[in-house]
């Protein structure tokens, strides 16, 4: 029942902080920023928003903040620059236009970060006692 709980918490907050992303790069690219600087802005929203989020409500962390957040921001890192990676393929070479691309580039950036996140950074600490 713990790992039904965990997902259906982790689904609803990956919701809400794609919500946050996408709105952030849709404003961005509203006021033609470029689309690396509207992606690289929103997916430092989303990542504040995901770290709050999952430390608190999805994973219920009791482990170093500052450690914890190294963690997340650098694993999250690795997804900004497969998103980017992915987006200019997608937008300079391809010629897809930045909303559908990045619609796109999420779906193979979500499974990524839920992996990173429950095995890497928020695994429950073993003591000495366990």
């Amino acid at each position: 029942m713990k790992l039904n709980k965990e997902l259906l918490t982790y689904l609803i907050s990956g919701g809400i902080t794609t919500g946050v992303n996408y709105l952030l790069y849709a404003g961005f690219l509203f006021l033609d920023l470029p689309w690396l600087a509207s992606n690289s802005i929103a997916w430092a929203g989303a990542v504040l928003t995901a770290y709050l989020l999952n430390r608190c409500w999805v994973f219920h962390s009791g482990n170093r903040v500052m450690t914890e957040l190294a963690s997340f921001v650098g694993a999250r890192f690795l997804t900004l620059l497969t998103e980017n990676v992915l987006l200019w393929m997608l937008i300079d070479t391809l010629g897809v236009s930045p909303f559908p691309a990045k619609l796109f580039v999420s779906v193979v950036t979500v499974a990524g970060n839920y992996i990173l996140c429950k095995y890497g950074i928020f695994k429950k600490e073993v003591s000495c006692h366990e």
